[in-house]
């Protein structure tokens, strides 16, 4: 791994807005946390050195390529690029030299917004070419936006995603929050839960969020890409979230699709459900189907994402 944990400083910049707060770590572009007065918003550690060990993957930018590769390689050019596989024989948001194990540097900080960059050496993970990487986050109540730039120097697959735990304020977890979607489709998954290349209706062992429901209304474990339909943009939502309790959010985003993930797997000072994901990026193992949008990114095509999450509450 390319960090030294043992000896690493992490930095960090609380953001501030209204009645809005955001802290954001530089060691994975983590967002800590992000709070509505004292509400907080996703889960997160109070101490930043409990991230260095974290399996979650909480809060932090994931990449250079988000998600699942199948087999842990792909190949690009007529060459084959063997990855580390970090999930059985696959690699998981791009394993242990990932960004979201990185030390990123903090290179802008105001009241209301943070820029961080890293820059990723050739090689670095098993990925070809040298990319700098930008985050921008800003604040501005009631919106929270992540601006998200990858500039390589080669041909080089870029899928950013990030990844908060959303809480909205629900001490008992998600599973009784509402969930509305801009989709009707997912790709279908293999044994592996890696794309196997073929996109398919929901309804198929995969609850229909096209109309809100309950994330658990199905029983089902969410843990599904969501295919976005095809007029996507960032002046409506792919994605509203409404909790028992009136707060509401509205996720904006220019992406094809989402990961959204329930969080059936969390452990140890979190339950089970305690919050949700949805991780807006390039479709998952698209370096193996060409059938896929491509994910590979050029100097003359750099990689551009941006997120925007937006709060509201139901006050009457």
């Amino acid at each position: 791994m390319t960090a030294d944990y043992k000896s690493m400083v992490i930095d960090q910049v609380l953001l501030q807005d209204g009645d809005m707060s955001v802290s954001v770590l530089s060691y994975g572009a983590i967002t800590q946390g992000w709070w509505l007065g004292d509400t907080p918003l996703i889960l997160g550690y109070e101490n930043p050195q409990e991230y260095l060990s974290d399996p979650f993957y909480l809060g932090a930018i994931v990449g250079r390529v988000a998600n699942r590769i199948g087999g842990a390689q792909f190949s690009l050019q007529g060459g084959d690029h063997h990855l580390t596989a970090n999930e059985g024989p696959t690699t998981l948001h791009s394993g242990l030299d990932g960004l979201s194990h990185q030390h990123w540097s903090i290179v802008k900080s105001a009241p209301n917004q943070a820029v961080l960059s890293f820059t990723s050496p050739d090689g670095e993970g098993g990925f070809p070419g040298e990319v700098k990487f930008e985050l921008r986050v800003e604040l501005a109540y009631p919106r929270l936006t992540y601006t998200i730039t990858a500039r390589p120097d080669r041909p080089t697959p870029i899928s950013i995603a990030q990844h908060n735990y959303y809480t909205l304020g629900c001490p008992q977890g998600i599973l009784s929050c509402r969930l509305k979607l801009k989709s009707h489709r997912v790709l279908e998954l293999d044994e592996l839960s890696v794309p196997s290349g073929v996109v398919t209706g929901v309804g198929r062992g995969v609850p229909d969020f096209s109309l809100s429901r309950t994330m658990d209304e199905d029983r089902h474990e969410l843990d599904h890409y969501f295919v976005f339909e095809e007029d996507v943009n960032l002046a409506h939502p792919v994605a509203e979230v409404e909790t028992p309790l009136g707060l509401r959010m509205n996720v904006y985003s220019d992406q094809p699709g989402a990961q959204v993930y329930s969080a059936a797997h969390l452990s140890g000072p979190f339950m089970p459900g305690a919050g949700f994901c949805i991780e807006p990026s390039g479709y998952p193992n698209a370096v193996n189907i060409p059938s896929f949008p491509s994910v590979i990114h050029t100097q003359g095509n750099p990689y551009q994402q941006t997120l925007i999450l937006e709060i509201s509450e139901d006050r009457s």
